[in-house]
């Protein structure tokens, strides 16, 4: 009975209080904010997502950062428990650190009440973006945006009668999208240094950049292609034999060549933005960058249209992609998982995932995926279903933080700086990932 002691101004003062409360509860219940890298495919999440706003009466929020300072920007709001985002599209790398350190909320109840069923996203797509420990069927992301590593090039230079002709003299072979990783330095040689239309090109923009996955996401390319494993029972963290074998040192020595004998001068720390300034600014006759960026380019006014083509990343002794891509999380620390929850099964829908792709976005549902039309939707469809057949994806293991930074210096000391050798880039990377996993108790 103490609450016939209050006074009425404590009344009052309590009243207000709950009217406070409640405000605030209503203000966040019918708002969210999604944190993503600033990027095409975000700008297109912005529209679709008006259809959520329409239907929900829940108003979006976001939250973008550009792509160098995405990681350290995201990573740090995660570990402090920050409350910014109530939805993280973050990068696949991250998903055994969200789920272990209990960044992302686990999705299994949520999807199994909803009748949300991971059968209904490729196969790739929810190993990599959805589940930990990897292939175990525990999900804490929703797949969201598929991506590859791949390449594009100037079919009009390609189809020019001096240039096949040039090309077929020195070669002895015709021009063409090139089927594997030695013709594609073939054919970016052949373009080094060459002079078309009164301009001196270069035959390939490629990753280099040190600071952040540049260098490591593109020479992957090679070393999966050459069928670079990082163990050799999965696992186990056997590196050895598996990161320095044989064709492993072959691979990084290709890529090693091929920046320094076929990319624009002073292109030693160059990634995202810098290959697509490259061939769009007409420095280049081919470029790789992630498929997400491929909408773009395919309506850039200047270098799309009829002037570009797509291929997949080249295979050498086996097909292989370096995967991008990221899936979306519920924030543990959010002050509404319900409505990202709701976000979450609009999102899942396959009219919402057709639409996705027609803006711009990867969907990663089979729906959309195996329809027989969507080869044909885009000049890079066909090339990115290739691609997603056959990606491969950096360690996913909460220090993955600590396992890129070694493969960075590694990878661009001796690409870059010309420090040692292939041999001994990648034996100095077992040793910096042995003492990783050693500080982590699992070796």
């Amino acid at each position: 009975m103490k609450a016939r002691l209050l006074t009425a101004t404590a009344v009052g003062a309590v009243l207000s209080v709950a009217v406070l409360t409640a405000n605030v509860a209503s203000a966040q219940s019918n708002e969210l904010t999604l944190c993503w890298a600033a990027w095409d495919p975000a700008n297109a999440l912005v529209e679709l997502s008006k259809d959520f706003e329409a239907q929900s009466g829940i108003k979006m929020k976001f939250e973008f950062v550009p792509w160098p300072n995405f990681a350290d920007r995201m990573l740090n709001e995660l570990n402090s428990g920050g409350q910014l985002c109530d939805l993280l599209i973050g990068d696949s790398q991250w998903i055994g650190g969200g789920a272990e350190n209990g960044h992302y909320i686990k999705l299994n109840d949520f999807f199994a009440a909803e009748s949300i069923s991971m059968d209904d996203f490729a196969p790739a797509t929810v190993y990599a973006y959805s589940t930990w420990p990897k292939g175990e069927p525990n999900y804490y992301a929703l797949p969201a945006m598929g991506d590859a590593n791949g390449w594009f090039y100037r079919k009009d230079w390609f189809e020019r009668e001096d240039i096949k002709a040039a090309y077929k003299e020195a070669t002895g072979q015709d021009l063409r999208e090139p089927e594997s990783q030695k013709e594609l330095l073939q054919i970016a040689q052949f373009f080094q240094g060459r002079e078309i239309d009164g301009q001196t090109v270069y035959g390939a923009s490629i990753f280099t950049e040190r600071g952040s996955e540049g260098i490591t996401m593109g020479a992957t390319g090679a070393l999966y292609a050459w069928g670079f494993k990082y163990e050799n029972t999965p696992g186990a963290y056997d590196m050895e034999g598996a990161v320095n074998s044989p064709a492993a040192v072959e691979a990084l020595e290709f890529y090693k060549e091929l920046y320094k004998t076929a990319t624009p001068p002073g292109y030693d720390n160059a990634y995202m933005e810098q290959s697509l300034d490259a061939f769009k600014s007409g420095q280049v006759a081919m470029a790789m960058n992630w498929f997400a960026f491929f909408p773009g380019l395919a309506a850039d006014p200047t270098v799309g249209g009829d002037k570009i083509d797509f291929f997949v990343n080249p295979a050498q002794n086996q097909p292989a992609s370096t995967l991008g891509g990221q899936g979306i999380s519920v924030v543990s620390y959010s002050d509404n998982v319900d409505g990202a929850l709701q976000y979450i099964k609009w999102f899942a829908q396959p009219d919402v995932q057709q639409k996705w792709w027609s803006m711009g976005g990867y969907s990663c549902h089979v729906a959309v995926l195996n329809d027989p039309g969507f080869k044909d939707s885009a000049p890079f469809a066909a090339d990115f279903l290739a691609a997603m057949d056959n990606v491969y994806d950096f360690w996913q293991e909460p220090a993955y933080a600590s396992l890129l930074l070694a493969m960075q210096d590694r990878l661009h000391n001796y690409v870059v700086a010309d420090q040692g050798t292939a041999q001994e880039a990648l034996d100095g990377l077992i040793a910096d990932w042995t003492e990783v996993f050693e500080d982590e108790g699992k070796l």
